[in-house]
């Protein structure tokens, strides 16, 4: 079952699966936990929700489980500003869950998302109106690796841009999700495909062995623009020929799970406002500091007015700046 789109079309649409996430309080890891925690993330949705705590109108659109972890999902997403009026009910199948797992080389995740709901989506999807409506469909390399059809559908999503709104695709590899080594060739394949292509340095350096920023925009090739983020040091971006570098903020990291999404949502809400290149990764800087000062995937964004007081900074007062 579905319920109609609402009539005022989101600026954005994201398109992915998102699932019920169980995660300790503390910084012990799953095995000495006697209590967790209820949340709700996923790539795709972790970037709805920071577009709308930017204050922009915001889709998701995806299918969900029957079940109390789906109206889990879709009040606290409905709750934070994002409209959840196009997701399908699925009475089939479940709603997917995973655990994080903290320990001393960082926070392990667990996933539980076999035959999910999500996993169902396919290339009919693509002709959604929510879709055809919108300036900018975002999707992440996670959904490629849920199942074929879903691979179908991001295929779908990118072959349709053209005429039809911008089409922005954060390689977010998951290992864990590709079993049958596919990965770097497929993620390769749909990044060239789309407008705007986020990815991480490393992640980069491990599918495809490349490392260097500029080589790696070109391995993108022909992406109109390709954004390479460096965790701490910054990220550059590759757009109509000119190459801009923004450092990263100094920023005390209580947790990374959530920051990538976070630094896409800054990002896209900069081009969604035709704000520069500049500007644009900084605010995507400015929302994945947020993300890194909390447990939750998904952080409460800095106000308008720290934000404009940011992107206002020369550049050495930027360098020199720590949220609060």
């Amino acid at each position: 079952m579905s319920v109609p789109f609402q009539s005022h079309p989101a600026g954005v649409v994201c398109v992915g699966e998102t699932m019920v996430v169980l995660g300790p309080p503390d910084d012990r890891p799953l095995a000495e936990q006697d209590t967790l925690r209820v949340a709700v993330g996923g790539a795709e949705s972790n970037v709805a929700c920071g577009l709308a705590g930017l204050g922009h109108r915001v889709a998701w659109l995806s299918r969900l489980g029957d079940d109390p972890f789906a109206r889990r999902i879709l009040a606290e997403l409905g709750a934070r500003g994002v409209d959840v009026s196009a997701v399908e009910t699925d009475p089939e199948r479940p709603t997917a869950v995973y655990f994080k797992d903290p320990g001393p080389g960082g926070t392990r995740t667990h996933y539980y998302r076999g035959g999910s709901a999500a996993t169902a989506m396919g290339p009919s999807l693509a002709r959604h109106p929510a879709l055809r409506a919108a300036r900018i469909v975002h999707l992440s390399g996670v959904a490629a690796a849920l199942s074929e059809s879903c691979d179908r559908l991001l295929e779908a999503v990118l072959a349709r841009q053209e005429g039809r709104g911008l089409v922005s695709f954060d390689v977010n590899h998951r290992p864990a999700l590709w079993r049958d080594g596919g990965a770097s060739r497929r993620l390769l394949t749909l990044a060239r495909a789309a407008g705007i292509v986020f990815v991480g340095r490393d992640e980069a350096e491990e599918l495809w062995g490349t490392a260097r920023p500029d080589d790696i925009a070109d391995l993108l090739a022909p992406a109109p623009v390709v954004v390479v983020k460096d965790a701490e040091f910054g990220a550059t971006s590759y757009a109509g020929g000119t190459r801009t570098f923004v450092p990263s903020l100094p920023t005390k990291v209580v947790e990374p799970v959530g920051a990538g999404d976070a630094f896409a949502a800054g990002y896209l809400a900069g081009v969604l406002e035709d704000r520069a290149e500049r500007d644009r990764l900084r605010l995507g800087h400015l929302a994945a500091a947020a993300a890194l000062r909390t447990r939750d995937d998904v952080p409460v964004m800095p106000p308008r007015a720290e934000t404009d007081r940011c992107l206002a900074l020369d550049e050495e007062a930027w360098a020199a700046t720590a949220p609060r």
